[in-house]
């Protein structure tokens, strides 16, 4: 079975736990490769992180908007861990993960979105941050940039009370810009590109259509990103310890995800309007580089 596979499931059983084990035991990475990375990143998209007061000192669950190809993560995990100390691990879609880069993601944070594994680092204290829309927000079209495709997903409602977590709505402005679509992944099985990948048997009648995506253009049509500026703001926490240890109706769900939505959808609005009014102040270099 593929890894595109709508019915892959890359951990299970026995493999499953040991999994969760090797997770617990990855602690916040330290590396001269790690450092360089950030200072690159503070460089280029200089990323801001708003109203961090928001941010409760006990251990959190970040709700966010997705970016293309999950190009979000480094903007926030990055200067997260630098400047505030927290170290975020992402809960990831499941087709990302194989023996062979196993090691590599988790030792950045990563961990697949499963909800035991997600149980387990609230058990034990961690911050975590979930995009909701998962792949299928982060292979929209440019008609759809910096909406949330949450779809019917309930799943990080239901843990974070479950465990008394406290929820982080948090918006991501920026990266959505990175770069423009030359095709849209709706439109690419009609295309020769996508005609060759159904000949090489890579996409087929079993494929996740979520997983086809945009291909994208950056910066001077190559694939480095175009060195947008990037903001990160906080809303208000939603303290969801008195749940704790309790399975929430779809009735006490649906008022809670939606006020998450809501918070995030107002501050990403605000954001985009001081995104372009400090275009409109950049210089003419950053103006035609992001252009």
């Amino acid at each position: 079975m593929a890894f595109t596979d709508k019915n892959a499931e890359p951990y299970s059983g026995q493999d499953l736990v040991r999994y969760i084990d090797k997770a617990l035991k990855v602690s916040p990475p330290k590396s001269k490769v790690r450092n360089f990375s950030y200072k690159i990143i503070k460089r280029m998209f200089q990323p801001q992180l708003l109203d961090v007061q928001n941010i409760p000192s006990q251990p959190c669950l970040f709700v966010a908007n997705h970016a293309m190809y999950a190009v979000d993560g480094p903007i926030i995990g990055l200067p997260m861990l630098a400047e505030q100390g927290r170290f975020i691990r992402a809960l990831s879609d499941k087709f990302l993960w194989n023996p062979v880069n196993e090691s590599l993601l988790l030792n950045q944070g990563v961990v697949i979105g499963h909800p035991e594994v997600c149980s387990a680092l609230m058990d034990n204290g961690s911050d975590l941050i979930v995009f909701p829309g998962g792949a299928h927000e982060a292979t929209k079209s440019a008609d759809k940039k910096y909406q949330l495709l949450w779809k019917e997903r309930y799943g990080f409602i239901r843990l974070a009370a479950k465990h008394g977590y406290t929820i982080v709505p948090t918006a991501i402005v920026g990266p959505e810009d990175f770069y423009d679509h030359l095709i849209e992944g709706e439109d690419l099985p009609d295309t020769l590109i996508g005609r060759a990948l159904t000949l090489l048997g890579l996409i087929n009648e079993n494929t996740r259509s979520d997983l086809m995506g945009p291909i994208p253009l950056g910066l001077f049509r190559t694939l480095i990103p175009k060195p947008q500026k990037c903001y990160i703001q906080f809303g208000e926490p939603l303290d969801l310890s008195e749940y704790k240890g309790k399975q929430l109706t779809q009735e006490t769900m649906i008022p809670l995800r939606q006020q998450v939505a809501d918070d995030i959808n107002g501050m990403i609005a605000l954001l985009l309007k001081a995104r372009d009014k400090d275009r409109a102040r950049s210089g003419r270099i950053r103006r035609l580089l992001t252009k």
